[in-house]
């Protein structure tokens, strides 16, 4: 009952500061389902919880019972398409950040890890869905599978250039991270806050500007080589530094962001040097893919 209260929210029913705090709870038995997290979780899964959770073993479900239970049996097959239906716009998402320039694709992933659990739960939830074999991390298989059983039909050529596209490390799969970054709606992250501390991360002399330099240290370590990394970083800075001084400044950033009006404060923005260095040791060579993997995993609350 515990690990399938945990499964459909993320923190478990019996929460405390302590674990004497934690225990006290479980021997009175109660818990509740807070609405903010269980109000798109059906009554039938509820229901199963609670008869789980029974104190009495005499009306606790056993194995048998709680394997033929309505919700099992009938309602939590049908619903593992549920979060790809619920999001229309993901398959435009993702298609449309294969076409962005790399500096905008590690922006993204930075921004991605800034975003609390309620502004990601439903691209969680899908990532979930998508992830048939629960190893955090998604095939192209995974992710044709998923989208048929929500209804939506992409060529398998279609489907392979959007996954080349999000897996930005070239691992040849995509983690939680890089699934994030690529299925934020614009909603999600066009805040000058949140831009503005992807844009100190690559910033790294702190002159609030990024250089054709900047640039290419982001991008050596996936380029195949320095020569490479020099004319890809050439490229992108090409395409965002729009007065042509050779440097791109947060207002440049910001319209490749897809800002439309200029930024209210270019420099007036908080300047946390723990959370830029800890965002950029996440993108620094080498690290990028496996520091960032579990940035946004469900939150833990010490308990039971």
């Amino acid at each position: 009952g515990v690990i399938m209260y945990i499964l459909l929210c993320g923190y478990p029913p019996f929460y405390g500061r302590t674990d004497h705090e934690v225990l006290s709870k479980v021997r009175r038995g109660k818990f509740v389902f807070e609405d903010k997290d269980w109000g798109r979780v059906s009554a039938d899964a509820k229901h199963f919880i609670r008869m789980l959770l029974q104190m009495s073993p005499k009306d606790r479900y056993t194995a048998p019972k709680a394997l033929n239970h309505k919700w099992i049996v009938h309602t939590a097959p049908r619903a593992s398409a549920a979060p790809i239906k619920a999001n229309p716009t993901l398959v435009d998402n993702l298609r449309s950040f294969r076409s962005q320039n790399k500096l905008k694709k590690a922006a993204l992933q930075i921004i991605a890890t800034q975003l609390d659990d309620a502004s990601i739960r439903g691209l969680r939830d899908t990532f979930t869905a998508l992830d048939s074999n629960g190893d955090g991390l998604l095939t192209c298989t995974e992710i044709k599978n998923g989208l048929e059983k929500a209804g939506v039909r992409k060529t398998a050529s279609d489907l392979e250039l959007i996954c080349d596209g999000i897996d930005t490390d070239g691992s040849g799969v995509i983690d939680y991270t890089e699934f994030l970054a690529a299925a934020l709606d614009k909603r999600s992250y066009l805040s000058e806050q949140a831009c503005w501390t992807a844009f100190k991360v690559f910033d790294l002399d702190g002159d609030d500007k990024i250089s054709l330099e900047e640039i290419r240290a982001m991008l050596e370590d996936e380029a195949g080589g320095e020569a490479v990394a020099s004319e890809r970083a050439a490229e992108v800075l090409k395409c965002v530094d729009r007065n042509g001084d050779g440097e791109i400044d947060f207002k440049e950033f910001w319209a490749m962001m897809g800002g439309k009006s200029s930024p209210s404060n270019e420099k007036g923005k908080e300047k946390s040097s723990a959370s830029t260095s800890v965002l950029g040791a996440m993108l620094s060579p080498g690290r990028r893919s496996g520091a960032s993997a579990n940035a946004n995993a469900s939150p833990q609350r010490g308990g039971a």
